[in-house]
């Protein structure tokens, strides 16, 4: 039987509002400032952000954010997300533009990069560079309103002793900058003579420039998951924070910060006292980091558990918190179900030496849960209490990257992924499944070209956040959209990197810039 492919859009209206805002403050888009440009007389700032790590294609990859501020009332006025760490930027003379200049080493041989326009009234980036791996732009100059003057690093470093310290500079010409096309600066624009090209390191004084606007900034980053407890307060781990708790009024309660990356995945216990804080994935080849049962007082430590191997944190259907094997593959082997009867996970079976997957050597496994005592403490499954359910891929000849999951009442799972290519993620390729366990075959399938981040159902709709700022309402039933939007804060858009249905029609979303945000749905 073929899975039915939802193309079918609902017609359907509703009223979509965000009630209240936690973890709001000025520079909120940027997060770690490390380049600040003025410009005075428009009365504008633009502030890059450090890079940092995203929900991606592959798993979390990273983008560079770029927030440009009114400085009277400092609202945001435009935001652009770059592929490449900020190491220019520069106001046009007269039009409402700024030119962005990105880069970094490719780790092996080239300079890549970018030369981004940034229209600030459409809110539009435009990249420039038509060479595919772009340059490495390392300054930026407007000489008049229509030449601008760009420094760069070399191409590559190869037999280039000097490509650290010296690069090129070229003046590129355009009549008009507002018109210019995609892609259309090529390779004789950028030609120009060797110069040297100190790699200056700006943070200090950006974090000074912002300071000195506000002492309220706060490099929050990543909200990866939100939960609201019976009393009111809702509690979040971050990048950086290993959990904090806020109070009903907005107020912050309390914050465990972690330098070591911070938490992940959450379970709180039965009774509200505690709750059980995954860490944030470990880079492949780390050893399994330890899961922190923390008090929700005042989040002082109470327990602390090593699992035998690399694991998820998940909250069974009985509410008690188990081990999930994650794999060894990344955010790619992760499958998470929230509220499992079962404790479900993305096992790979492979011969011993052997390197390349095929995709009936994947399979979706589970642990019963009467194998496993029952305890406050996380439940980690042996590998003889393992049962191999069916193959993870349904469709024949592709292997199927594990996501975000949960389990429906009637026992089958909504589980997200993508389908692997080796050119990455390609139209379609991206698919939220609702699946029968007991036949494996699917009921529904809803494709899309972006990569989802977190998903939760309430009694009728499949909720979706994607990595391009998207919600999508899907039926539960049949996976038909129901609806679908891009979150904006202010009319500005965020990314939700964490979500989790607090009551029906009553969404919790966590965003890639630390904010949480308290959604109705009508």
């Amino acid at each position: 039987m073929q899975p039915l492919i939802v193309e079918k859009i609902t017609t359907m209206t509703i009223s979509f509002s965000i009630g209240r805002i936690l973890g709001d403050r000025p520079f909120a888009e940027v997060g770690d400032p490390v380049l600040a440009v003025d410009d005075k007389g428009r009365g504008l700032l633009a502030v890059a952000g450090a890079r940092v790590a995203v929900a991606g294609v592959h798993g979390f990859g990273s983008t560079a954010p770029v927030g440009v501020y009114a400085t009277d009332d400092l609202a945001c006025r435009a935001v652009l997300r770059a592929r490449y760490p900020v190491h220019a930027m520069a106001f046009h003379p007269r039009l409402p533009l700024l030119a962005v200049g990105t880069g970094d080493y490719d780790g092996g041989y080239f300079f890549e990069g970018e030369l981004l326009l940034l229209d600030l009234e459409a809110g539009t980036a435009t990249s420039l560079i038509e060479h595919a791996l772009g340059r490495q732009v390392l300054g930026l100059e407007w000489l008049n309103e229509q030449e601008l003057r760009v420094p760069m690093a070399p191409p590559d470093d190869w037999q280039d002793k000097d490509a650290r310290s010296e690069g090129h500079v070229a003046v590129v010409c355009r009549p008009d900058w507002r018109v210019v096309p995609p892609r259309s600066i090529t390779g004789y624009d950028l030609a120009g003579p060797r110069v040297t090209a100190p790699r200056a390191d700006r943070r200090e004084g950006a974090r000074q420039t912002v300071s000195g606007l506000s002492t309220d900034w706060d490099p929050r980053r990543n909200v990866r998951a939100v939960e609201e407890l019976s009393d009111g307060r809702i509690v979040a781990t971050l990048d950086g924070v290993q959990l904090e708790s806020w109070l009903p009024s907005g107020q912050r309660q309390w914050v465990v910060r972690d330098d070591d990356g911070g938490g992940r995945d959450i379970v709180i216990a039965r009774d509200e006292r505690s709750a059980w804080v995954g860490p944030a994935r470990p880079p492949r080849g780390v050893p399994a980091q330890a899961v922190v049962r923390l008090a929700l007082q005042d989040g002082a430590r109470l327990d602390r558990l090593t699992p035998a191997g690399s694991a998820s944190l998940v909250r069974c259907a009985d509410g008690l918190p188990a081990l999930a094997p994650a794999g060894w593959n990344g955010e790619r082997s992760r499958l998470r179900i929230r509220r499992g009867s079962r404790i479900y996970f993305r096992e790979t079976v492979r011969a011993k030496g052997e390197q390349n997957l095929g995709p009936d050597e994947v399979w979706l496994a589970a642990v019963e849960p009467e194998s496993v005592p029952a305890a406050e403490r996380p439940r980690e499954p042996t590998e003889a209490e393992v049962n191999r359910l069916l193959p993870y891929s349904w469709t024949s000849g592709e292997t199927h990257f594990a996501g975000p999951g949960v389990e429906t009442p009637d026992g089958d799972l909504i589980h997200a992924g993508t389908v692997h290519h080796g050119h990455g993620l390609q139209p379609g390729g991206s698919f939220v499944v609702g699946r029968a366990v007991t036949s494996g075959e699917p009921t529904w399938v809803f494709r899309t070209d972006r990569k989802a981040t977190e998903l939760d159902h309430d009694t009728e709709t499949v909720y979706v956040t994607y990595d391009d700022g998207e919600i999508v309402g899907l039926d539960l039933r049949d996976g038909n959209v129901r609806w679908r939007r891009h979150l904006a804060v202010a009319g500005v858009p965020v990314v939700p990197t964490a979500l989790t249905v607090a009551e029906p029609g009553r969404l919790l979303i966590g965003t890639t810039d630390g904010r949480i945000l308290d959604c109705s749905i009508v």
